[in-house]
């Protein structure tokens, strides 16, 4: 009878020579180290979608600029307002239901019996129960003066801009106001002096609410106006310079 014999070493066992099983272990270290880059880029990345919330201080100083808070369906503005604070601020932000509806109580830690406003996308809402959508933009602020209650709500065309260096950036400033009835309207803002990062400049809004402005270097800039004759809450926008 024929002896049939069998060996028990793993290179007579495998389909692939040695020099193919060191390529494909190379070829899949390479394909693992791939994947695991991109898992780390995409773990990276902030998911969406986004509502934006920002915040002005009793002092008039904006807290939090434009900040991005995760999105659901039926969100309202109370409960941006809430995310927010407990990213930024926890603690700082209450609500409560009132002879008004749900008000706020509290805004960035300061309590002072209700003196506060709000806006969404630069137009004022029935109640901190209104539903928002995604991409919109809430302006929330302490009121500085509680006692004849100036402040007056004030924005830029937009709260963001991109622009070429060297090239004029047009902007336009506008406040929140009433009419003879009541009614709101949005009216120009003129003689505000333009601010960039802080520091005044030479250029100030014309009778229409409107200026330029030209950034000699590319980087990011914060424009903001002030007025001498208005108690402005403080307008911004956001200006990529490329």
């Amino acid at each position: 009878m024929k002896n049939t014999h069998y060996t028990s070493s793993t290179a007579a066992r495998s389909p692939f020579p040695s020099r193919g099983r060191r390529f494909l272990v190379l070829v899949l270290a390479c394909l693992m180290l791939a994947l695991s880059a991109l898992c780390f880029a995409s773990c990276g990345e902030e998911k969406g979608p986004f509502v934006y919330v920002t915040v002005a201080d009793e002092n008039g100083e904006i807290v939090a600029r434009y900040e991005k808070v995760a999105f659901t369906e039926g969100m309202t503005i109370d409960a941006a307002l809430a995310a927010l604070h407990a990213e930024k601020c926890e603690g700082g932000y209450a609500s409560a239901e009132s002879a008004y509806g749900l008000s706020m109580t509290k805004l960035w830690g300061v309590e002072n019996g209700g003196s506060y406003g709000y806006y969404v996308n630069n137009a004022s809402p029935a109640s901190l129960a209104d539903t928002i959508k995604e991409g919109d933009h809430v302006y929330a602020f302490v009121y500085t003066d509680t006692v004849a209650f100036s402040d007056t709500y004030a924005f830029f065309s937009a709260p963001t801009a991109e622009v070429t260096a060297g090239e004029s950036l047009a902007l336009a400033l506008s406040c929140a106001g009433y009419d003879e009835n009541w009614a709101p309207v949005t009216l120009p803002v003129e003689g505000a002096k333009i601010l960039v990062d802080g520091a005044a400049t030479t250029h100030t809004t014309d009778a229409e609410g409107k200026t330029s402005i030209t950034f000699d270097k590319a980087g990011t800039y914060v424009v903001t106006a002030a007025s001498e004759t208005a108690n402005l809450v403080t307008p911004f926008v956001i200006v990529t310079v490329k």
